[in-house]
């Protein structure tokens, strides 16, 4: 549990210029889960700043220590993560990331959107479940691709990892569908 202050829009906005200004080489930064929610107004708050970070092998343990840096000038608890660290990310997911900017000579885009749904689906608690309802809402991903997207990963899903669990999975997804659906939303 983080005893940092809870991070907001304008907290990652500052993280990404310092980025800008302190690393100096070419890299991209994914932002995910709650802090592209926070990022898009969304959600008012998260813990922490998940992204994941592509850079030439050379070059990442600078990037990484110029992320320390930061996270220690600004008081705000950076985490690298994927949401395939947690599901098998569904076919096409690397042309569905969004482009937020350039932040000096780093590219900083939003992972996959879909993905970040799946991966909260999986995790299944409330707050996460609202958080998909609100890329709905907010028409960053459609019901229909979504449902389509689960059923391809459902198959895929505890082959590489214990701690997958297909039947708590679909549970969830099921959750979500009536959280939607009270929502007003289609199915």
């Amino acid at each position: 549990m983080s005893l940092r202050q809870g991070v907001n829009r304008e907290r990652i906005s500052l993280l990404l210029r310092e980025v800008g200004q302190r690393y100096h080489q070419p890299a991209r930064l994914h932002l995910v889960g709650g802090t592209s929610l926070v990022f898009e107004g969304y959600r008012e708050l998260t813990l922490d700043v998940d992204l994941t970070i592509e850079v030439s092998v050379d070059d990442h343990s600078q990037l990484v220590r110029t992320l320390q840096e930061i996270m220690l000038a600004l008081d705000i608890n950076i985490e690298e993560a994927s949401p395939g660290d947690f599901i098998p990310l569904p076919a096409g997911y690397a042309e569905r990331h969004e482009f937020i900017g350039r932040f000096g000579q780093v590219d900083v885009f939003h992972f996959d959107w879909y993905s970040n749904a799946l991966s909260k689906i999986e995790r299944g608690r409330q707050q996460d479940l609202k958080d998909v309802v609100a890329m709905l809402q907010h028409e960053r991903i459609e019901w229909s691709r979504l449902d389509s997207m689960f059923h391809e990963i459902l198959p895929l899903m505890g082959k590489k990892s214990l701690r997958q669990k297909p039947g708590d999975f679909a549970m969830n997804f099921q959750a979500l569908a009536a959280l939607w659906h009270s929502a007003g939303g289609t199915l």
